[in-house]
């Protein structure tokens, strides 16, 4: 597999999060950490955003079988 590289924009649009929930997630260890490219530039790999999205949406699943999106 080959390693690519997103810049937050991408990050953003693929997660739906904005650019202070992911550095807030980052920080709370809950997202993938970044990657330094420069002084002033950082990266995320790509693989590593798609698996914590697959996690997100695994949870949300799990959650729906538990019987947890039952609203009262």
């Amino acid at each position: 597999m080959q390693t690519r590289l997103i810049r937050l924009k991408v990050v953003m649009a693929m997660t739906g999060l904005s650019r202070s929930g992911i550095y807030k997630y980052t920080s709370e260890d809950r997202f993938p950490q970044c990657v330094n490219l420069g002084t002033r530039a950082v990266a995320w790999v790509e693989h590593e955003v798609q698996q914590w999205i697959s996690q997100r949406i695994e949870h949300r699943d799990n959650n729906i079988l538990s019987g947890y999106d039952v609203e009262i």
